[in-house]
C-alpha cells in the first residue's frame, strides 16, 4: 500500500503538533518519527539564512524522494514542509513526518528523506551577516550521508 504524501513548500512557519494531529487516522501505524530542522548559527557570525526555489520543479524532486522512501520501506504517510524566504538563526526551516506500522521504517524513512533533501532538493541558500551575502555550497558530508544509502 502506498503512503499518504503531502508536501509543502512554504514561506509560513509551521507547528509540529498541528502537523502531527492532521494525519489522518490509522490504527495500522504504530510508529511515527518528525524531524525539524532549524537554522543554526555557523559560527561566522551571519544572522540570516534566504532560501530560494524553482516553484514545481522543487516539489517534483521532492516527490522523487518520497517515492523513493516509500518502495524501500512500508509507510502509512510522509508529511515534508519545507521552508523559503529569510530566515534567522533559530527558525524552523523542515519539517519531516513519516508514520509507519514499526519503528525502524519510520526512523530510517526520515533519515533517507532528509539526506536525499539536503543534496537532492532544488533548494538555494543565501546568508547574510548584515553586510556581506554569501550563497551556501553544498557539503561534503551532506553527499557521504546520501550516498551510504546506495541510490
Amino acid at each position: 500500500m502506498a503512503a499518504r504524501i503531502t508536501i509543502s513548500v512554504q514561506e509560513a512557519d509551521f507547528d509540529l503538533g498541528a502537523e502531527q494531529k492532521a494525519l489522518p487516522p490509522d490504527p495500522s501505524a504504530g510508529a511515527m518519527a518528525a524531524f525539524v530542522g532549524t537554522v543554526r548559527a555557523d559560527g561566522t557570525g551571519f544572522e540570516a539564512l534566504t532560501l530560494e526555489h524553482y516553484p514545481g520543479m522543487t516539489e517534483r524532486q521532492l516527490e522523487n524522494i518520497t517515492a523513493k522512501a516509500d518502495t524501500r520501506w512500508s509507510l502509512a504517510d510522509i508529511r515534508i514542509i519545507h521552508r523559503t524566504g529569510r530566515l534567522s538563526v533559530g527558525d524552523q526551516i523542515v519539517l519531516v513526518i513519516t508514520r509507519s506500522r514499526h519503528r525502524g521504517d519510520a526512523f530510517q524513512a526520515a533519515e533517507f528523506i532528509m539526506d536525499f533533501l539536503k543534496t537532492d532538493a532544488p533548494f538555494w541558500k543565501r546568508q547574510t551577516d548584515g553586510t556581506t551575502d554569501t550563497w551556501v555550497d553544498a557539503r561534503d558530508s551532506d553527499t557521504t550521508a546520501r550516498d551510504r544509502w546506495g541510490e
